[in-house]
Order: C-alpha cells, then sequence, then structure tokens
C-alpha cells in the first residue's frame, strides 16, 4: 500500500496527527494533491537540558515548525537510550530519559524519526520553555 493510502486511511481514522505548522505534511487523497511523505506524530515532550546547554542563548531566535536534528548517544555515561535534540547543529538538550527508551529504539531499528519545535514559551522553569514533536516519516 502506498505511503499516501496508508496515511490517508490512519487519518480518516483519526490515528494521524498532521500539526498545521508543518504545510509540507499534506497528504494524497483521490488524485488531488501531489504525493508528499506523510508523518504520524509519535511523541510530544518538553526539552530536557535547556538550561544546561544552547537553548538559553538561541531561545529568541527559535520558531514554531522550526526542525530539529535527534542524535542517538548509545555510549552517553548518564543513559544509554539518551537521545540528543539539535538545532542548527548546536546542541540544545535531551529527550526526556521517561520518553528515550522508544525514540531510542525507534532510532536503533532504523526507523526515519524527525523531530519539529511545537512550542516556545516564556517560563521560569526551563522544562516549560521548548516542547518538541517527533514524528515518524511514513515510506512513499
Amino acid at each position: 500500500m502506498r505511503a499516501a493510502a496508508v496515511a490517508s486511511a490512519l487519518l480518516l481514522g483519526g490515528l494521524l496527527d498532521v500539526p498545521a505548522a508543518w504545510p509540507a505534511a499534506t497528504l494524497e487523497v483521490a488524485g488531488r494533491a501531489p504525493p508528499v511523505e506523510a508523518m504520524i506524530v509519535v511523541r510530544s515532550s518538553p526539552l530536557a537540558g535547556f538550561q544546561f546547554h544552547a537553548g538559553e542563548a538561541l531561545f529568541g531566535q527559535m520558531q514554531v515548525g522550526d526542525r530539529l536534528t535527534l542524535v542517538r548517544e548509545p555510549g552517553n555515561p548518564h543513559d544509554s537510550n539518551a537521545v540528543r535534540v539539535e538545532w542548527r547543529q548546536v546542541k540544545l538538550g535531551y529527550v526526556p530519559r521517561r520518553d528515550n527508551p522508544q525514540v531510542a529504539r525507534q532510532m536503533d531499528l532504523g526507523a526515519v524519526l524527525e523531530a519539529r519545535v511545537s512550542r516556545l514559551r516564556e517560563a521560569r522553569n526551563p522544562w516549560d520553555r521548548i516542547e518538541f514533536e517527533v514524528v515518524l516519516v511514513l515510506p512513499r
């Protein structure tokens, strides 16, 4: 089954979440739109470690919808499931420990995962500053 057909079925079944901030995540339905990759949101999390890395310095430059890079760190001395989160090749922090086993496992299995900034908020608590979504990109 083509990815667009799978995504359409998931969307109609209420299982696919395509955020409005991602205009490229449109779906081909009845031949009316060009084929575009479909994505499934698999995790929405706050950014862990924001206060210890470059997040504070870069916060004012980021926007909702910005692409983030996920980098596996299996040799991390604190957590073998560590997944680093980068923005423009600069470390912002990590996928929270409570969420990273599933993300790490999927990355280790070769799943194509992407991440995007889903919320930015001025807040005293660093865990409330940046929220991001991890998505699984469905093959075409």
